[in-house]
């Protein structure tokens, strides 16, 4: 882990991002806040929170030093509750940068989810697979969801666009709006994540 995290800290990466889930929200079984507090860098720290009930393991995670948290307003009964929660919470690596508050909307989450969220949030998180597995296409309808988060919440929200992204098409994500965009299995192919990650950099520039 530390010889890939000390590639993408060569390429210019500016964010890693942590997809957290627990075999119940999602199907797979991944880490929790002990792996996000190991991973020492000068990176920002996107958690992404994949698991029910996410008020409990909050602390945890900013306590790990999260700069971004997730959550998926289909995850509790009390969304905004959680968002509340995490907006009274100081970030351990730079108090006065605050923490930026996530939902994530699976493809079938209604877009009006967000809604009431709208004054506890400050990014928006589109899945563009289902949860639980790297390697999926990247459904087409992501594109419209992205115009209609941009059309409900305005210039000032951050829009985050996660899942079947590859060197095909990093570029077109980025041109239908998306502020943040995560890619994993097309940086870590097992060949030249270096030169992958410089590729989606220098692509998403253009």
């Amino acid at each position: 882990m530390a010889s890939q995290l000390s590639l993408l800290e060569e390429s210019g990466v500016e964010v890693l991002h942590f997809d957290v889930m627990d075999g119940r929200y999602c199907p797979a079984l991944t880490f929790g806040a002990p792996m996000v507090a190991a991973l020492k860098t000068s990176l920002l720290k996107d958690v992404h929170l994949m698991i029910e009930q996410p008020l409990g393991q909050l602390e945890n995670f900013v306590a790990a030093g999260a700069d971004i948290i997730t959550v998926h307003a289909d995850s509790t009964r009390h969304p905004h509750r959680v968002l509340q929660a995490l907006g009274s919470m100081r970030n351990v690596n730079d108090a006065a940068r605050g923490l930026v508050r996530g939902v994530g909307l699976n493809p079938g989450t209604p877009m009006e989810t967000l809604q009431p969220l709208r004054d506890v949030l400050e990014m928006v998180l589109i899945l563009a697979v289902n949860p639980g597995w790297g390697g999926q296409r990247f459904i087409e309808s992501t594109g419209e969801r992205v115009r209609q988060v941009r059309e409900m919440l305005g210039k000032d929200v951050i829009i985050c666009v996660d899942g079947g992204i590859t060197r095909n098409n990093v570029a077109e994500v980025a041109r239908l709006g998306a502020d943040l965009i995560v890619t994993g299995s097309a940086v870590f192919d097992g060949k030249a994540p270096l030169d992958n990650a410089r590729y989606m950099k220098a692509a998403i520039a253009l």
